[in-house]
């Protein structure tokens, strides 16, 4: 694989009232570039957009370890104007279903083929070092027709495509399936742009590259239109913490995920996969006992890797052997008769209060 391509602030900002003041961008796309993710969509490529090329100029300067990209239309002016900001890379975008292009555009299938082979000789005539393909509804579309697509994308010089599953309704297994086919009929790289409308976004990226593609996008916290996005947070998390497929630096994913939600006015759950506040917070007896001995019994990473903290409780759940490693933790030792009295003590306590013990709670019930 190549790499993450990161839309949080293309994708990302197009979700229904969230808006990145000029600052934020920059903020995000330096934390992105930090964590290490290999290109950045800055924004989409219209002259209605004024603060963009100031964006451009700013990130130019500031970023040198990620490739800075453009979405665009296949339209003259759009391209024209993404090409004075001199990208490293340009997305085109184009429908690839017949609903896309004969329902949204009312055009056919001759127009899509003539206008993404000019739009591809268009952008490399105007020194677009990197053109990639979006192909929009890949996973509705026939699929003799988005070959010929591909087919026409390689000929004319692009260095990409990326297959949209735009209304989220491909599985792991078909996204395996539909990169498998193609790899098998292109050079090109190969990319993902996954949305989330059943929940599998993230599983169809990580599917995806897992089956041979180069690239896979995502939104930092999935944000996105409808249901968003694949999380650049679990993916990027994954791939670094699960064999250590990338060296992205995830202690730092926790930042910029607050950064967004704070920006997007979007709360994250104390579940959240790796960066919630609660996710290493444990107050069941078996697992207790299992962390207490070795936390790779309960944990798939160290909470440190991801700037969380181990946080294990004694409650209503808590088991004997957890509260007497508690004990042991503490400098004090029980004999069983007592030690189970003690259980059922921080158990009532527990339940009386509705909430786990902390350490001087344990203390003061050891004292009287």
């Amino acid at each position: 694989m190549k790499g993450l391509i990161d839309s949080t602030l293309r994708e990302g900002e197009q979700a229904p009232g969230v808006f990145f003041p000029l600052a934020v961008k920059i903020k995000i796309a330096r934390l992105l570039s930090r964590i290490g993710i290999e290109e950045i969509e800055v924004g989409i490529a219209t002259s209605y957009d004024q603060e963009l090329p100031l964006l451009m100029r700013i990130l130019r300067r500031k970023i040198n370890r990620s490739r800075l990209a453009l979405w665009s239309r296949c339209v003259a002016t759009d391209i024209d104007f993404a090409a004075s900001l001199e990208p490293d890379v340009l997305s085109l975008s184009i429908p690839a279903s017949d609903l896309h292009i004969y329902e949204k555009l009312g055009r056919n299938r001759r127009w899509i083929t003539e206008t993404l082979a000019e739009s591809i000789n268009f952008s490399k005539n105007k020194g677009i070092p990197f053109v990639s393909v979006g192909l929009e509804d890949a996973t509705r579309a026939d699929e003799d027709f988005l070959d010929l697509l591909i087919q026409i994308a390689e000929q004319a010089g692009a260095a990409r495509i990326r297959l949209a599953d735009t209304v989220g309704i491909a599985s792991p297994a078909s996204i395996t399936r539909l990169v498998n086919r193609i790899s098998r009929t292109t050079k090109l790289e190969i990319g993902l742009h996954s949305h989330n409308d059943f929940g599998m976004a993230t599983a169809n990226g990580i599917a995806a590259l897992e089956a041979g593609a180069d690239w896979a996008d995502a939104t930092v916290l999935g944000i996105g239109e409808r249901a968003g996005n694949s999380r650049l947070e679990e993916m990027a998390g994954y791939l670094a913490l699960r064999g250590e497929r990338r060296p992205y630096k995830t202690k730092h994913l926790r930042t910029l995920c607050l950064t967004v939600a704070h920006a997007a006015q979007r709360q994250i759950a104390g579940s959240h996969p790796l960066v919630g506040n609660d996710i290493f917070t444990c107050e069941t007896g078996l697992h207790l006992q299992g962390l207490a001995r070795n936390p790779a019994t309960y944990e798939p990473y160290e909470p440190e890797r991801v700037g969380g903290e181990r946080r294990l409780l004694l409650g209503r759940k808590a088991g004997k052997r957890a509260i007497q490693d508690r004990l042991i933790a503490l400098g004090c030792s029980l004999p069983d008769a007592k030690l189970e009295q003690l259980v059922h003590i921080i158990r009532n306590e527990a339940s009386n209060k509705q909430r786990p013990l902390n350490d001087d709670e344990i203390r003061e019930i050891l004292a009287k």
